[in-house]
C-alpha cells in the first residue's frame, strides 16, 4: 500500500531531510490520501499544522487548484526553510505557500473563520484536541480535517498505553466520532489518517 504511488525525487529529497533532522513526515500512502482529499473537494485554501520539511505540503499542493494557497504553521524556522527548498525543487511557486512561524495554538486563532477548505494536523500530539476545535472554526461546510499518526504506532489500540500523547490522540478520535457536525473516517494508511468532513 505504501509503495502503490511511488514518490518522485523532490518528495524523496524532502523525506530524507525530514528524517535527518527528526521531523518525520507522513508516509507515501498518507501523502497520496491527502492529495486525493484535496483534489476531491477542490481545495483552494488549506491550513497545515506542522510544516515538517515539506513532504505533506507537496502532496497537498499537487492536489489543490493551481492558484490555491497552502498556509503552513510550524514553530521551527529551520523546518520551514527546508520546506521552501522542497517546494522549489517540486516546481511549486512561492505564491502558493504562506509560511507562519509560531506555536500553532497561538497562530490558529488569528486565522479567518470559515475560510478554509482543509486543515491537516501533524504537530504536537497532546494539542490534537485543541487543533480540532480550531479546525471546526476555520473550515467551511464541506471542508475536511485530517490528523496524521492516528494509530500512533499501534499505541492507540493498546489499553495499557496511558502516556499523554496516546491519550490525546484517543481523545481526538472520540471528539471526531461524537461530533454531529462531522462525518468521520479512519484510514489505515501509514501510521493512520483520521479524517472528517464538516457537514454544517
Amino acid at each position: 500500500m505504501e509503495e502503490y504511488l511511488p514518490e518522485d525525487e523532490p518528495l524523496l529529497n524532502a523525506r530524507r531531510r525530514g528524517e535527518e533532522i527528526g521531523a518525520v513526515p507522513i508516509g507515501p500512502a498518507g501523502g497520496a490520501a491527502l492529495r486525493f482529499l484535496a483534489t476531491l473537494i477542490g481545495a483552494r485554501t488549506v491550513v497545515e499544522v506542522g510544516t515538517g520539511c515539506g513532504v505533506s505540503g507537496i502532496w497537498m499542493l499537487r492536489g489543490m487548484a493551481k492558484d490555491a494557497v497552502l498556509t503552513s504553521v510550524d514553530i521551527e524556522p529551520e523546518h520551514q526553510r527546508l520546506a521552501k527548498q522542497a517546494y522549489r525543487e517540486a516546481g511549486l511557486g512561492g505564491t502558493r505557500t504562506r509560511m507562519i512561524i509560531g506555536p500553532a495554538l497561538e497562530v490558529l486563532p488569528r486565522l479567518t473563520d470559515g475560510a478554509y477548505d482543509m486543515v491537516f494536523c501533524d504537530a504536537v500530539k497532546q494539542e490534537y484536541p485543541q487543533y480540532l476545535a480550531d479546525a471546526l472554526r476555520l473550515l467551511r461546510p464541506g471542508g475536511v480535517v485530517a490528523f496524521d499518526n492516528a494509530l500512533w504506532h499501534d499505541r492507540v489500540a493498546d489499553p495499557d498505553r496511558r502516556d499523554p500523547d496516546t491519550e490525546a490522540i484517543r481523545e481526538v478520535h472520540r471528539m471526531v466520532r461524537d461530533d454531529e457536525r462531522l462525518v468521520p473516517l479512519l484510514l489505515p494508511v501509514g501510521d493512520g489518517l483520521l479524517c472528517a468532513v464538516r457537514t454544517a
